[in-house]
C-alpha cells in the first residue's frame, strides 16, 4: 500500500513539474517559430496545385474557414477538403529525452540539450502547423494531426518525465510514407539504432535532418588534472588523475561518431546538421526550416 502511494505521489509530481513548464516550453517556441515567419523565409504554401484529394473529418483546432460547408451538410459531421499536396505533408519529429540530453556545462545562461531540442522541436512543428500541415512525435502511437490542439498535445508528451536511459535511440513507432521528419538528439548513444531508423524511414521515402546538439564543453573536453567523471544518471561512474592524457583519444572518437553521421546522412538522403547550445535557437533553426523546405 505505502509503496503505491508512494508511485501514485511521485507520478503525480513528476505531472504537476511538466504541467508547470508547459506554457514556457509553448511560449518560447512560439517566439523561435516568429523569427522565421516573420523573416524573409516565411510563407505559408498552398502547395503543387489545387487538386482535390479527399475530404476528412474536422479535427480539434482546425480552423472554421477550412470546413466544406457543402459536404458537411451531407453528413453528421464537419468535413474539411484537402488538395492532394496538403494531403502529403506530414512533419514527423523525435526529440531525445535520455538522460544525456540532461547536460548543460558550466555557461551561466546555456540551456540544457534537451531544452533546446524541445525547444527547436516544438518550433518546427509551429511552422508545420501554420503552413497547414501535420505534425506529429515519431515515438508517439498517435498519427500525426494538423490544429494548434496539436501543438499542445505534443508539447505535454515532451514535457513528460519518467525513467529514461543515460543515451537516446529513435525508433520511431510512426513515420508516413512520403513524409519528412527532423531528429534531435546528441547522439553520443550507440550508431546502430540511428542507422536502423534512417535505413527504415529511407525505405518508407522519408527524408530529413539529422540535429545533433552538443554542449561546447563536450566538444572542447576542458578537463584536466584529477575529475570525476558521472553519467546523467548516476549509473556510471569514473575518477582519473589525468583527465587531460583523455582529450585526444575523446577528441577523435567524436570526430569519428561525427563523421559516421554524415556518412549515414548521405547514404539514406538526410541532411545532418551540428548545433551548440552556446548558440542562439533562431542560429539553428533557420537551417532546420531551410532544409525541409527544400524536400518538398
Amino acid at each position: 500500500m505505502k509503496e503505491a502511494l508512494h508511485t501514485a505521489a511521485s507520478l503525480r509530481a513528476r505531472s504537476e513539474s511538466a504541467a508547470a513548464g508547459l506554457p514556457g516550453l509553448l511560449m518560447s517556441a512560439e517566439r523561435l517559430a516568429a523569427t522565421i515567419l516573420l523573416g524573409d523565409h516565411g510563407r505559408k504554401r498552398a502547395g503543387s496545385g489545387d487538386a482535390f484529394w479527399q475530404f476528412r473529418a474536422a479535427q480539434p483546432g482546425d480552423p472554421r474557414k477550412s470546413i466544406d460547408w457543402r459536404q458537411s451538410a451531407r453528413g453528421d459531421g464537419h468535413f474539411l477538403r484537402e488538395t492532394e499536396w496538403q494531403a502529403a505533408q506530414s512533419l514527423m519529429l523525435w526529440v531525445d529525452d535520455a538522460a544525456s540530453m540532461r547536460f548543460a556545462g558550466s555557461g551561466v545562461d546555456r540551456p540544457s540539450k534537451l531544452r533546446r531540442a524541445q525547444t527547436l522541436g516544438l518550433a518546427l512543428a509551429v511552422l508545420a502547423v501554420r503552413a497547414g500541415e501535420r505534425t506529429g512525435l515519431a515515438s508517439m502511437a498517435e498519427p500525426p494531426r494538423a490544429g494548434s490542439a496539436q501543438l499542445i498535445r505534443m508539447a505535454s508528451a515532451l514535457m513528460e518525465g519518467g525513467e529514461v536511459p543515460d543515451y537516446g535511440a529513435p525508433r520511431p513507432r510512426v513515420m508516413p510514407f512520403g513524409s519528412r521528419a527532423v531528429f534531435l538528439s546528441d547522439f553520443l548513444g550507440p550508431v546502430e539504432a540511428v542507422t536502423d531508423a534512417l535505413t527504415a524511414a529511407a525505405d518508407r521515402g522519408v527524408q530529413g535532418v539529422l540535429l545533433q546538439i552538443l554542449d561546447p564543453e563536450e566538444e572542447a573536453f576542458p578537463y584536466d588534472g584529477r575529475t570525476l567523471f558521472e553519467s546523467m544518471s548516476g549509473a556510471v561512474r569514473f575518477e582519473t588523475l589525468k583527465a587531460g592524457q583523455l582529450r585526444d583519444d575523446y577528441l577523435a572518437r567524436l570526430t569519428a561518431r561525427r563523421a559516421a553521421l554524415r556518412d549515414l546522412c548521405a547514404r539514406t538522403g538526410w541532411r545532418y546538421q551540428l548545433h551548440h547550445t552556446d548558440g542562439s535557437a533562431e542560429a539553428a533553426l533557420l537551417p532546420l526550416y531551410t532544409a525541409l523546405e527544400r524536400r518538398k
